[in-house]
């Protein structure tokens, strides 16, 4: 079967390619793509040659994970349904994660359309007055639900987040929508101006003490030392920064505060599930962090928009042929 793909061919290097995969099977179901989310940060990691899998940097002596497709997040309408399949019917909405790609480093991939997917990693989308492509970042969107719902909180208690991507708007999200007053600490100002549920600055100073929640999205452990004062006694911890081979935390220095870490990563269905249902409830926003829309045939372009940091950009979707 031939499949369209979005490739990362080398270092730094991407492009629209068609492939060729084994037929789908018995469990397996075929979604025509109309729309993929990019995650610019772990995307951009494995084409830059940062990782070889999603939380294991890159060794100098590991082979460099190339010919791959990048990426873990879609939507579509299902085409075709495997006859081991029960929960699914052909012309559904769905998301998709990873979908097969034969013959490249990774056998999975997430840019691909049919997308060949595994019937556990699909998901029905609901009724919704929202475009399909609301739910194209469903992952990341989970990702940052998972930061916002892992540490105890009560309503009006603070929590800092630290990164102003799309995982740290989506945390802050979530931690706003418990009751949390909540500071988002970022860079850009085109950026911090999307969330409007809180605070959003670019001074750490000016941030109160005793806070409750402390979320790392990016991976800056020196930033986290220096928010440490603004955290009180039992405090929490959110780690969901990709830290390399520089990721060793001082216990020592939480101690003084007693503070729990959370380590969250990857997805689950129930919080999958849950955060499908948050977006389609309006807890969680996901359109207004779009910025960029490209054509699945100019991927390339999309790709160097924010690997060579073309223009400012935040969520950017490939818009596949209807």
């Amino acid at each position: 079967m031939k499949v369209n793909a979005v490739v990362a061919t080398k270092p730094w290097t991407v492009e629209l390619q068609e492939l060729r995969v084994a037929d789908p099977g018995p469990s397996e179901v075929v979604v025509k793509v109309t729309h993929s989310w990019i995650s610019p940060g772990t995307e951009g990691s494995f084409i830059r040659g940062e990782r070889l899998a999603g939380d294991t940097p890159l060794a100098p002596t590991d082979p460099t994970p190339f010919p791959l497709v990048t990426g873990y997040q879609k939507v579509g309408v299902v085409t075709w349904v495997g006859e081991s399949v029960e929960n699914f019917s052909v012309g559904e909405r769905v998301f998709a994660t990873v979908s097969r790609t034969d013959g490249l480093f990774f056998p999975m991939g997430g840019h691909v359309s049919p997308a060949i997917t595994p019937a556990h990693q699909l998901w029905k989308l609901p009724e919704s007055t929202l475009p399909i492509e609301a739910f194209s970042g469903l992952v990341l969107t989970q990702v940052g639900y998972n930061c916002g719902t892992r540490p105890p909180l009560r309503p009006g208690e603070g929590a800092i987040v630290v990164g102003d991507g799309l995982v740290g708007q989506w945390a802050a999200q979530t931690l706003a929508e418990r009751g949390a007053t909540v500071t988002l600490l970022g860079r850009h100002a085109e950026r911090l101006a999307k969330f409007t549920r809180g605070t959003a600055t670019t001074d750490q100073e000016s941030i109160a003490s005793g806070q409750s929640v402390l979320v790392d999205t990016v991976g800056d452990l020196e930033t986290v030392y220096a928010l440490l004062p603004k955290l009180g006694r039992d405090s929490h911890f959110v780690s969901a920064g990709f830290y390399g081979h520089a990721g060793k935390i001082d216990l020592q220095r939480l101690r003084n505060y007693e503070m729990t870490v959370h380590t969250p990563s990857g997805w689950t269905t129930p919080r999958m599930d849950a955060t499908r249902d948050w977006v389609a409830q309006g807890k969680l926003t996901t359109l207004p962090l779009v910025t960029h829309r490209f054509p699945v045939t100019d991927a390339t372009a999309a790709f160097d928009l924010f690997l060579h940091r073309r223009a400012p950009s935040l969520g950017i979707l490939l818009e596949w042929p209807s």
